[in-house]
């Protein structure tokens, strides 16, 4: 394949460099039949005076870039970090001989597998003179035991304070004082072609540094995590800067060893380094860092609409029926970017002061060209903040002030409950008694001590199967239900399952905390 590519771009080149010499001679030999003069081509240029523009340069302005002091500031607050997934014990179902499926159950035969360990590795940043590290969510997502080891060969036990898949950011907490931080900077203060450094732990090479420039900003790439989830805010820093397996986590730097983003993910068809790799700015990292330490999960605010890009330059595929409907429509109201708003969401934020076909062009000042803008503008503000929109109703410019309200249609705090919340024990169901009832899975109540469980009638014994849906091999599994759940409008975990005796159950459990 990779062959088949450089011959490829070989023929490229050569049919390019053909093209300019058959043109060149065909000039020639057109110019003889003429009698032309053959004179060069800058001689022919230079004759008319109006197409000769010379470059000033002034070499006493020219002045290097000095980035040695913005790696040395950077460098011993970018860690190592090590996640690991413990090896587990799973039972597995091996397929039935002839005679067990002819005259046994016909199921096979159930045996426990003990799983490897998994490792993984990226990078993070100390943000805090007391040991708050902030990462990739997918960096210590799973993990069991996460080390954390610093540029002088320093490690500490890694604590999860908070994780934010939406925006893959984690905060994470080591043991300690006066560790080396770098100073927050200003990500959308950052220009288009300024210098940056990407300092990280690729391959495992510890404090690397590399430079490159801000290649673009509030990109919007439909990006992948590396646990396949995509991050549903996307504004991301764009930078040629040198980013690979590994750099995940750590710190992108100004040229004055300020912290403008964290390196994300890299976009390559090969898996490593081809220019473009991607960070997520501080404009974002600020507000979620601070929401996880201080309630564990993000306040996140929401506008309250279904919206679509108008940016003309972004929609381009005719064939497409609903791109081909956004690109008519902003042919129809005469503008070339901005926010369409196609839905109010009911009790959401906008309700009752926006309207359909509202196009917004700005938030609190600052321009909305696409999306992303949007997102990244909303994603510095938590429920109950105000902020004034600019939109473009009928053709006319319209300003407004809206409260902005979280998923629940509301502004109250949304808190992390824990599973502590449920105030019950659990355990997954032991290879005998799946065996017994005939189950593949499900989680053992061991025990009901109060708490929203203990509410909804649930007794010790229960077998529990499924949890909104989502089948419950392990405690971890209830506990990804129970946060998704809290953050939902409903805040109900719709419960099914079975008790020993074979009798099935259906149980509704309010989270909600009034």
């Amino acid at each position: 394949m990779k062959q088949t590519v450089r011959k490829a771009m070989g023929v490229a080149a050569i049919v390019l460099l053909s093209s300019g010499v058959g043109g060149y001679t065909a000039y020639q030999l057109l110019s003889k039949e003429k009698g032309a003069s053959t004179a060069a081509f800058n001689e022919l240029f230079q004759q008319n005076t109006n197409n000769l523009r010379l470059a000033s340069f002034n070499m006493t302005d020219a002045q290097p870039v000095d980035l040695t002091q913005a790696a040395e500031a950077s460098v011993h607050a970018v860690v190592h970090i090590r996640s690991t997934q413990l090896g587990r014990t799973e039972t597995v179902r091996t397929m039935p001989d002839i005679f067990e499926f002819f005259f046994g159950d016909g199921r096979g035969r159930e045996r426990q597998v003990q799983t490897q360990p998994r490792v993984g590795y990226g990078s993070g940043v100390i943000i805090s003179k007391d040991g708050y590290v902030v990462t990739n969510n997918h960096v210590v997502e799973n993990a069991d035991e996460i080390t954390v080891k610093l540029n002088d060969d320093r490690e500490f036990k890694g604590r999860i304070i908070g994780t934010d898949p939406d925006t893959d950011l984690a905060l994470l907490k080591i043991e300690g004082d006066n560790f080396p931080t770098i100073p927050v900077g200003d990500s959308d203060a950052l220009k288009v072609g300024e210098w940056v450094l990407a300092v990280g732990n690729p391959f495992n090479l510890n404090s690397t540094v590399t430079a490159g420039i801000v290649s673009a900003k509030a990109r919007s790439i439909g990006a992948t995590a590396a646990n396949g989830q995509a991050a549903n805010i996307q504004s991301f820093i764009q930078t040629d800067a040198a980013i690979n397996a590994g750099n995940s986590g750590g710190a992108l730097v100004n040229a004055k060893g300020e912290l403008v983003g964290i390196n994300a993910m890299l976009y390559s068809p090969t898996g490593a380094y081809s220019g473009y790799g991607f960070a997520i700015p501080t404009s974002i990292m600020t507000k979620v860092v601070s929401d996880l330490k201080q309630y564990g999960t993000v306040q996140r605010a929401l506008l309250g609409v279904v919206c679509n890009d108008l940016n003309l330059d972004l929609v381009m595929d005719e064939n497409n029926a609903s791109v081909k409907e956004i690109k008519d429509k902003a042919k129809e109201l005469g503008i070339k970017e901005g926010i369409w708003i196609r839905e109010i969401v009911d009790g959401g934020s906008a309700a009752g002061i926006l309207e359909v076909d509202d196009v917004i062009t700005a938030i609190d000042g600052k321009k909305i060209h696409r999306f992303a803008d949007m997102q990244e503008e909303l994603a510095k503000h938590r429920p109950g903040d105000k902020v004034k929109l600019n939109v473009l109703r009928d053709g006319k410019e319209k300003t407004f002030t809206i409260t902005l309200k979280n998923s629940q249609g509301n502004t109250k705090v949304v808190k992390d409950p824990g599973i502590d919340i449920l105030g019950a024990a659990f355990k997954p169901v032991s290879s005998e008694l799946k065996r017994q009832l005939g189950l593949q899975y499900g989680l053992e109540v061991t025990g009901v001590h109060g708490g929203k469980m203990g509410e909804a009638g649930i007794r010790k014994g229960f077998i529990i199967l499924k949890v909104n849906g989502e089948s419950m091999q392990s405690v971890e599994d209830l506990e990804q239900a129970l946060k998704v759940a809290s953050q939902s409008p409903e805040q109900v975990l719709f419960i099914t399952g079975m008790f020993p005796s074979g009798k099935r159950a259906n149980y509704a459990v309010d989270l909600s905390q009034e």
